[in-house]
């Protein structure tokens, strides 16, 4: 469940929301906890918060003490996120540029320009097919991901790292019939988030990975099986997932507010 991104995510005004009586009130993702078990015997937790204002929009987020700060336009939508490193400096910063309600591009601009980068996006029925992530001003060896639909979710995600030897994976998806954590999120940074969960309606029930290998075939190398809990609103706030053998594969953690 991750990806190549610019920052984490979260937050709508227009999008999904939960009916209570007697006022309409959003369900806002506030905690996501995050381990990896890569090295089993010594797993890598991460902590991401995230903070709204009175609108449900998301103003900052923060993990491992670097924080990020978000700019709105009249119309709600993000224009500008600044990154912070953990001793409170500016890192860079994000500009979101747009085709009436569609994002085409985020681009991320430091001091240093010769590390600025760009993912631009592209659409197909309203959803987004591809991103290309461009980390030189003439876009050589960029790192495309492409997605196939069924219905809400991404069914399968194809993707491509550029650079001096190109590689491919292949990710695979069932899903459960249940809103994922990030049903409330605002859409455009659920774009920006970027991979098939953000993007999908659903939470993964398993995921099938492969990677193509010098002949061009594709060979699966892992199928993990997802493990979920539910709250009351039927979101999730515990996920495992497992790989074929049992072993802890990751797991996360999901904690939200009601606005």
């Amino acid at each position: 469940m991750s990806s190549v991104v610019f920052f984490n995510s979260c937050n709508s005004t227009d999008e999904y929301e939960l009916i209570t009586d007697p006022v309409q009130q959003r369900i806002l993702l506030s905690k996501v906890t995050t381990v990896y078990y890569d090295n089993p015997t010594n797993p890598q937790t991460t902590v991401s918060t995230l903070e709204y204002n009175n609108q449900g929009q998301l103003i900052k987020t923060s993990s491992a003490g670097r924080n990020s700060i978000n700019e709105y336009d009249a119309t709600g939508k993000p224009v500008k996120t600044n990154y912070y490193k953990t001793d409170g400096t500016l890192e860079y910063y994000a500009l979101y540029t747009y085709n009436n309600d569609q994002l085409q591009n985020v681009k991320a601009i430091y001091t240093d320009t010769s590390l600025n980068r760009t993912i631009n996006y592209a659409y197909s029925n309203g959803k987004v097919s591809t991103s290309t992530l461009c980390q030189t001003a003439d876009c050589s060896n960029p790192g495309i991901s492409s997605y196939t639909y069924n219905g809400d979710n991404i069914t399968v995600e194809t993707s491509e790292m550029g650079g001096t030897i190109t590689s491919f994976t292949k990710n695979e998806y069932l899903y459960d019939n249940q809103l994922n954590p990030y049903t409330f999120t605002n859409k455009y940074f659920r774009i920006m988030m970027g991979g098939a969960y953000a993007l999908s309606k659903n939470n993964y029930a398993s995921e099938r990975i492969s990677f193509k290998d010098s002949a061009g075939n594709w060979v699966q190398n892992q199928n993990i099986i997802y493990e979920i809990q539910y709250n009351s609103a039927q979101l999730p706030v515990q996920v495992i997932g497992k790989a074929a053998n049992g072993s802890n594969y990751v797991k996360y953690n999901y904690e939200y507010i009601l606005q």
